[in-house]
């Protein structure tokens, strides 16, 4: 039986992802969710980004019910793009959080243009990304109308907006939009990923906006190696532990379980001089707050 760090009682990891899906996983949803209540967490967060979690999630809720599972849809071109009608049936299916594009977004297709990137999105018929420019800004740097109807459809349900791999003038100009619409529930995405980095001062401006900032292990990793885990725990320091949450974006099947490298994170973390009880913060009480 394995062991456990005590601080993962209780945790959440808001981004991870598992099979089925069209490109490798680590484990199937029921393995990681069976490890991740081994561990004593509390819940998961699945994404997809070629598909729905949010009707994945509810079956296994119903299975697992001491265990809170959750998940939602990814505005990718698989699953309508930037559609306020696939958005409005996820949501009155249950989704939790609406993913803004990620690998259909123009960001993210810049990004891999210019980084070789062998380990991800390597589906076993190659995808079609020549449509991957999905941005959520006009011409002029304004909110497309369809975005703003998808962001009314959130406030309404009161889910989360989840930023993707948008590049960092469209997280700024989104959230502000958002915001005005009245979405209270935002979740900047591994903002110190290569893929769709987010500068330190918007980071900050962003948490004095009351979104919650994703501290991703992925970036920390040899498949971007972005920045070490000392430089992670200085951001979070300078953001601030009441705005951060710890994710590991793990699921990939090269890298170690999602739930493995959630613990790793904690205790690289509690190396670097983070106290446990920031820990907790960023790992059970910010992710609740979110989520309920």
């Amino acid at each position: 039986m394995t062991t456990y760090h005590p601080l993962l009682k209780g945790a959440y990891d808001l981004h991870v992802h598992s099979s089925p899906s069209a490109f490798p996983r680590k484990q199937t949803d029921w393995e990681l969710v069976e490890e991740a209540r081994q561990a004593g967490m509390g819940g998961l967060l699945l994404k997809a980004h070629e598909g729905t979690t949010h009707d994945r999630a509810t079956l296994i809720r119903d299975k697992v019910p001491d265990m809170n599972i959750y998940g939602g849809l990814v505005c990718n071109l698989y699953t309508g793009g930037l559609s306020y009608y696939a958005v409005d049936m996820a949501l009155r299916m249950g989704a939790k959080v609406i993913w803004m594009p990620t690998i259909s977004a123009k960001q993210h297709a810049k990004y891999f243009a210019e980084h070789e990137q062998g380990r991800f999105f390597n589906s076993k018929k190659a995808l079609d990304d020549s449509a991957s420019t999905l941005t959520v800004l006009n011409d002029d740097g304004s909110i497309k109308y369809e975005v703003k109807r998808i962001l009314e459809g959130i406030a309404s349900y009161d889910a989360i907006l989840a930023t993707g791999h948008l590049a960092p003038d469209e997280v700024d100009v989104l959230v502000d939009k958002a915001q005005e619409i009245g979405v209270k529930r935002i979740l900047i995405q591994h903002a110190d990923l290569g893929i769709a980095q987010v500068p330190m001062d918007l980071q900050k401006k962003l948490a004095a906006q009351g979104c919650l900032i994703e501290k991703c292990y992925l970036a920390c990793g040899e498949d971007f190696r972005n920045c070490t885990v000392q430089q992670m725990a200085d951001s979070i320091q300078e953001v601030g532990v009441e705005s951060c949450v710890l994710v590991t974006d793990y699921g990939q099947p090269h890298n170690i379980t999602p739930v493995q490298g959630l613990q790793e994170f904690v205790v690289r973390l509690l190396e670097c001089g983070i106290r446990e009880e920031e820990i907790k913060r960023m790992i059970v009480h910010n992710p609740e707050t979110l989520l309920f």
